[in-house]
């Protein structure tokens, strides 16, 4: 989507989001594999769906978690969810790990909840929007406020005015947009402290999507609700981040602040999504990513991007003194520091410095 969708983001971050952060929610090194069964030439496989990822999200924070299909985004977001153990890692809320028993994850899981991508999928059609979105309410019994209040307060919070008006219509009778906002209402309904949202404009017209978009901003600013948002789309991020993850092949590759990130990206693979993106000025050339797609069940030696990646193919990769590198060593460097991370060879060794000064090996 283009930036022109909905207005940039005019309220600056709550306290604690600049500056010195404070981890909410986080992933510690989280891998999560799967058996993929038959793979070509026989024998089974392992899908490494998530391999190795550290990612936190602070209190009144948007990350936006970006990749293509397959990369690992919506595995990674069920993990923090508590919807899928790692194979290993851990979640971390609160400063606490979280624990899979089922009364800790049922705590858990009235102050991180989940929006669903399609919400025609997720809405059952024989259900009044009042009785999806009460059904939270049920499952999490022992609140002390009246249901139907709970029911409208959450309706009107994500933006069905008079809510009262829509309790007893179905899913058919509503708009695309109206039907997410539903979605988002059931989330709402046990007042979470966080949103892990699964592509939640991707079946949404153009003309709605900013809508939904500048919920999300207002529940931020409004309720101080924290968001992680997983998406293929680097504009969506632009439009509501504030910081970005960038994910490719179960792997975070590039991560920081959305400016930063988007203004001056340094990660070849982030470049390449960049590119695509609509450009008023016409000053971006598209990149066209070669090699196969990736398959998780077949990462490469060395960087897991280097048989795609643009920067190699070109010859800039061995200018730098890097291309054998890119080819047989795993980029385990994390290049700009804690808050600007590259896990990328050739920027390591970017000519004008500017990630190399905080350079780890």
């Amino acid at each position: 989507m283009s930036a022109a969708e909905i207005e940039p983001r005019g309220t600056p971050p709550p306290p604690g989001v600049a500056g010195a952060r404070v981890p909410f929610l986080s992933a510690e090194k989280v891998r999560v594999s799967f058996s993929s069964g038959i793979v070509s030439g026989g024998g089974g496989g392992t899908a490494r769906a998530v391999d190795g990822v550290d990612l936190d999200l602070a209190a009144g924070e948007i990350v936006a978690l970006v990749g293509e299909s397959g990369c690992g985004k919506t595995t990674l977001a069920r993990v923090l969810l508590g919807l899928e153990r790692p194979t290993s890692g851990r979640v971390v809320f609160e400063g606490e790990p979280l624990s899979h028993r089922s009364r800790a994850l049922k705590a858990y899981r009235r102050r991180v909840q989940l929006v669903q991508q399609d919400p025609m999928g997720s809405l059952n059609p024989r259900r009044t929007v009042y009785e999806s979105v009460a059904e939270g309410v049920r499952v999490h019994k022992g609140t002390t406020v009246d249901e139907a209040e709970r029911v409208g307060q959450a309706l009107a919070r994500a933006g069905l005015r008079p809510p009262e008006g829509f309790f007893t219509r179905y899913p058919h009778e509503l708009s695309g947009g109206q039907r997410q906002r539903v979605v988002i209402a059931g989330a709402l309904v046990l007042n979470p402290e966080i949103l892990v949202a699964d592509e939640p404009v991707a079946s949404l017209d153009a003309s709605v999507r900013g809508e939904i978009l500048r919920l999300f901003l207002e529940l931020r600013d409004d309720l101080g609700l924290s968001a992680l948002i997983a998406t293929h789309d680097l504009g969506l991020a632009w439009n509501i981040a504030d910081r970005v993850a960038v994910m490719y092949l179960g792997r975070v590759v590039e991560l920081g602040a959305v400016e930063e990130v988007l203004a001056a990206p340094a990660h070849p693979y982030t470049r390449a999504l960049l590119s695509v993106l609509p450009d008023s000025g016409g000053e971006r050339e598209s990149v066209v990513l070669g090699g196969e797609p990736p398959d998780p069940q077949r990462v490469p030696s060395g960087c897991r991007f280097h048989p795609r990646c643009p920067v190699l193919a070109s010859g800039e990769a061995e200018r730098a003194g890097v291309a054998e590198r890119c080819r047989t060593e795993d980029p385990a460097i994390l290049a700009g520091g804690a808050e600007r991370r590259v896990a990328c060879h050739w920027a390591a060794a970017d000519p004008e410095g500017r990630l190399r000064e905080n350079t780890q090996v």
